[in-house]
């Protein structure tokens, strides 16, 4: 192996590396701390965690408790790659796993699992607790500020070894210095392309292809859509100034999936000043994106009344209105107003307006044209990432044994709802159980 002319100096050898602080890279080190392995863990940041932190700022949703075969449907495509890994360590698992931990659980009426105390940092606080003074096994070692800026594969003889280059961030913040790592077993658990301040940069694409490892493309997922609008230019101006930040609520949306198989899904979603975003906006954006990659846009539509027939609501559109304007007439006869009387205005020609069949079928299954995506950063996870193909069922990658990924990174995607917490730590344990069986096999 020919190395650069001047390359950092090798500062640590260490037998188990894991690089990312993540809820993957968290499981995978708990793991093989239990399993007796002193596991040394990286992370760009100066503390883990930080993506977990902030999208439990609202409320952690740490899984769901609805059946296993709709539970792993979530993942659609993605399905038959991770079954089998959820089949081993899955929604009971990590609701046993935050119980060992002292966090109660409780399920929502949505049949969403969330901590009793609803927030992420007591749970991170008891986890990094058990890490940092495990009752069993050596101590997880943390190593902040280290941001990976390259990644070799080296080979001597029958041993493989993998060279971490890191970026170390001086504690005082007044320099930065380089380090090499030679592990002989790595993780990585890197996450995605969103959040980027938050350490998920999808930096590490280019260092896993230059290694020969494929990685399909990121995009964004679960994450807001610019809106075509009537003319194909968005929002006119006064619904952008007058319904931007309103929330949708009780209604339903369908779409098409690529494949041309209907969906439909009843909840909210919020009008942006660029289109719309929102949990039932997440349900479908994988579809949406895909239709967007390969037409150019996508359409789905909106049933503003879910609880009434079309012929209830024909009869009252129908009804007559005298000297009413539409506005009070449709308040007054079905409840409309508000960003939903302005949807109709926005998107609707004055010819379905004025229609009252026209306008009762626009009601339950209004249009709307979406163009993008809104940008990749912004999104709450991404699709795309280390190809299954380039992967044992190990999750061992084929181009540099020795080193296995998890998490976010893999090609994978799933909604909002719990489903991709899950996964990820599932993949942290499967990652973390086929590197210790691979060095126990290693020993003499």
């Amino acid at each position: 192996m020919n190395l650069p002319s001047q390359v950092p100096q090798v500062t640590q050898n260490v037998t188990v590396a894991i690089v990312g602080g993540g809820p993957a890279g968290l499981m995978a080190a708990e793991l093989l701390s239990t399993l007796g392995h002193a596991v040394h863990l990286f992370d760009a940041m100066p503390s883990v965690g930080r993506k977990f932190l902030l999208a439990g700022k609202g409320g952690l949703n740490l899984t769901h408790a609805e059946p296993s075969d709709q539970f792993v449907s979530r993942y659609g495509l993605h399905r038959p790659r991770l079954e089998t890994l959820l089949a081993k360590w899955g929604a009971p698992e990590l609701r046993a796993w935050a119980h060992s931990l002292d966090i109660e659980t409780f399920v929502g009426t949505s049949g969403r699992v969330f901590p009793k105390e609803m927030k992420a940092a007591p749970l991170l606080r008891a986890w990094l607790q058990r890490l940092r003074h495990p009752k069993n096994g050596p101590a997880v070692q943390f190593h902040m500020r280290h941001k990976l800026t390259q990644m070799q594969s080296v080979i001597t003889g029958s041993r493989h070894d993998t060279f971490l280059d890191f970026h170390v961030q001086n504690l005082s913040q007044e320099g930065t210095h380089t380090s090499r790592v030679v592990a002989k077993s790595v993780i990585l658990a890197l996450g995605g392309g969103s959040w980027a301040r938050l350490g998920s940069d999808g930096a590490w694409v280019p260092m896993l292809q230059k290694q020969g490892v494929p990685v399909q493309a990121l995009q964004a997922t679960n994450c807001g859509f610019h809106v075509a609008g009537r003319t194909g230019t968005g929002w006119t101006p006064f619904f952008e100034n007058r319904f931007a930040g309103h929330p949708l609520k009780s209604v339903t949306l369908s779409w098409t999936t690529p494949h041309g198989e209907p969906r439909k899904r009843q909840g909210e979603f919020v009008a942006t000043a660029y289109g719309l975003e929102g949990s039932l906006i997440y349900t479908a954006s994988a579809d949406l994106r895909e239709q967007i990659n390969s037409d150019g846009t996508a359409v789905c539509w909106l049933d503003l009344l879910p609880d009434r027939t079309l012929a209830q609501v024909t009869q009252e559109t129908a009804h007559p209105r005298g000297t009413r304007s539409l506005s009070s007439h449709l308040k007054s006869r079905l409840g409309l107003e508000g960003v939903k009387m302005g949807l109709l205005n926005e998107l609707l020609s004055p010819d379905v307006l004025h229609d009252p069949v026209q306008l009762a079928r626009a009601i339950k299954a209004m249009p709307v044209t979406l163009s993008a995506t809104r940008p990749m950063d912004e999104a709450i996870s991404t699709a795309g990432g280390v190809d299954w193909d380039g992967l044992w069922p190990t999750l061992e990658t084929k181009a540099m044994p020795g080193v296995f990924c998890a998490g976010e990174m893999l090609d994978w995607e799933a909604p909002t709802g719990g489903y991709l917490l899950t996964a990820s730590m599932a993949t942290g344990v499967c990652a973390a159980k086929a590197l210790h069986d691979k060095l126990k096999g290693d020993e003499p």
